[in-house]
């Protein structure tokens, strides 16, 4: 590991000028393998302000510091956001989830194989090197939102639950002000620069997220598809919200994950199943309209399948067309 200088950050502007690390799950690793080589890291863990959970709004308020098991336990996220506890219950280990924060969950770095091998031409790890996924293997790679400079996907289960329950990530500059930025518009997509994965500026710090108020009436999933059955990193996710009257689909909030730069959302799907009778031939059509018939690499082909079955599963056991006992994979971990 490269020689670094460590600084413990006392206020918001100590944070420009280095790599901010907190829980350190995904850094440190990135770090022993020369992938993140920083001169510096600045130490955030004794930030006030950061570590709580706090009701705002008629929603929640969680610091950027707050554990992941502090979130999926806290019995107002069980009660009025199931669906984010069930998908952080779904990644990593107990072990993991104790360390890594709320923060870092979204800033973590995708699992792309060709990012994690410095051998490897890779323009999110070494912009302008190339992308050595482009003609190499790709199994875990994006389907949606791609680029000719980058095919990798973001590997967070609680960003895609975030995104389909409409939070907000709240950022903080050095000079103390604060802005903050609806969940879909925090990543940016690849273009010609994969490295530049967020909206965060220079000295910019997440320091919360911001759950709107529940809707009342609302039913939530995560339905997560994965090689083994716990500690994986998916293969294609689903985080959805709808409300029913009668038969009636309302509210319909979707999220996807495993299959783009950012969790992936689609309006066209919404927009398609917004005031109709929830069917599985409404279904099979919006799952068509979801996704692609091709994928922009011949390893993840067999994503377009596997998303249009989830989603329709989601669907459904959203709806109560099916019986959800034993379908929702992160279910068995709460």
């Amino acid at each position: 590991m490269k020689p670094f200088d460590y600084i413990r950050a006392g206020e918001i502007e100590d944070v420009a000028g280095g790599q901010i690390i907190a829980g350190g799950t995904n850094l440190l690793d990135l770090m022993k393998i020369q992938v993140v080589a920083p001169d510096a890291l600045v130490d955030i863990t004794r930030l006030d302000g950061l570590s709580d959970i706090a009701e705002h709004e008629g929603g929640l308020r969680i610091g950027a510091l707050v554990t992941n098991t502090t979130v999926a336990n806290d019995a107002r996220v069980r009660e009025g956001w199931p669906l984010l506890s069930r998908a952080i219950l779904a990644g990593a280990s107990a072990q993991i989830r104790n360390k890594a924060t709320t923060g870092g969950n979204l800033l973590q770095r995708t699992r792309c194989p060709y990012f994690y091998d410095t051998s490897q031409a890779c323009n999110k790890r070494a912009p302008g090197s190339g992308c050595a996924a482009m003609g190499g293997a790709g199994r875990m790679l994006a389907i949606f939102g791609t680029s000719e400079h980058c095919l990798a996907a973001h590997p967070s289960d609680m960003a895609v639950a975030m995104a389909a329950l409409e939070a907000e990530v709240e950022i903080t500059n050095a000079s103390g002000e604060t802005r903050c930025v609806p969940m879909n518009d925090f990543y940016r997509g690849p273009a010609d620069r994969p490295d530049v994965e967020t909206v965060l500026g220079d000295g910019d710090l997440v320091t919360a997220v911001i759950l709107p108020t529940p809707r009342a009436g609302e039913r939530q999933t995560y339905r997560k598809v994965r090689d083994r059955a716990s500690y994986a990193f998916a293969l294609v996710s689903v985080a959805g919200s709808v409300r029913m009257e009668g038969d009636t689909i309302k509210d319909v909030a979707l999220a996807y994950g495993s299959v783009a730069p950012h969790p992936w959302m689609d309006q066209k799907v919404v927009e398609m199943l917004e005031g109709e009778t929830a069917s599985n031939e409404l279904f099979q059509r919006a799952a068509k309209t979801l996704v692609p018939e091709t994928a922009p690499h011949p390893d993840t082909e067999y994503k377009i399948t596997l998303l249009r079955r989830t989603f329709i599963a989601a669907m459904r056991q959203l709806t109560g067309l099916a019986d959800s006992a034993g379908t929702d994979i992160s279910r068995a971990h709460s």
